[in-house]
């Protein structure tokens, strides 16, 4: 079973956890639970969305606790988040088999120094920001999502949707990526700036 632990911080944005439907639908059509998904905070309890909404969360308390990782945006991306974040995020992305920034949620692995000496991107607003503030991160904008050994990026919330989709495409084949995309309405690969997926 693969174990997808999804990083909510304060504001987060509610788009993020549109992504858990790709899974969902993973496990559907594989007709088995591949996915488990589920949604931690540093300190567990409930975190407030950028909505207004909150959601429950577990605590970050022992390592091990998922294979991927999916770092969820917020509206603002330029202020860096608790040390704690940070310290939690450089220490799970070492153990973990792969780790994501969706769309702004990049910012943070760039903060916690995930990013350096990688390829990566983010939503075309801040990708200028991101390069500005980062040097040592080589930043795409014109990409939907790129991989960069297990370090997974994505342009924005709508790209995650993509990115989530590259991640069931790697771990359980093309036809069952291409029946997920069919029962979500959406492309397995939309054209322009879509990058191969990497053999497992």
């Amino acid at each position: 079973m693969h174990r997808v632990g999804y990083l909510l911080t304060d504001g987060f944005q509610v788009m993020s956890l549109a992504t858990q439907a790709v899974f969902e639908f993973a496990n559907i059509v594989a007709g088995e639970a591949i996915y488990r998904i589920q949604n931690f905070s540093v300190d567990g309890g409930t975190v407030r969305s950028s909505l207004g909404m909150y959601m429950d969360t577990l605590p970050l308390a022992a390592p091990g606790l998922a294979d991927t990782w999916m770092i969820t945006g917020t509206l603002t991306p330029l202020t860096p988040p608790s040390e704690k974040v940070l310290e939690s995020v450089r220490g799970f992305v070492e153990g973990a088999r792969r780790t994501a920034g969706l769309c702004t949620g990049g910012f943070i692995l760039a903060q916690a120094g995930v990013l350096d000496h990688r390829r990566a991107t983010t939503h075309w607003a801040y990708a200028k920001q991101l390069r500005e503030l980062h040097p040592k991160i080589e930043v795409e904008e014109d990409r939907i999502f790129i991989v960069d050994g297990q370090v997974w990026t994505s342009a924005g919330m709508s790209a995650a949707l993509d990115m989530a989709l590259g991640m069931v495409e790697k771990d359980l084949g093309n036809e069952v990526a291409r029946s997920v995309a069919r029962q979500l309405v959406m492309h397995q690969r939309r054209s322009g700036g879509n990058p191969s997926i990497p053999s497992c």
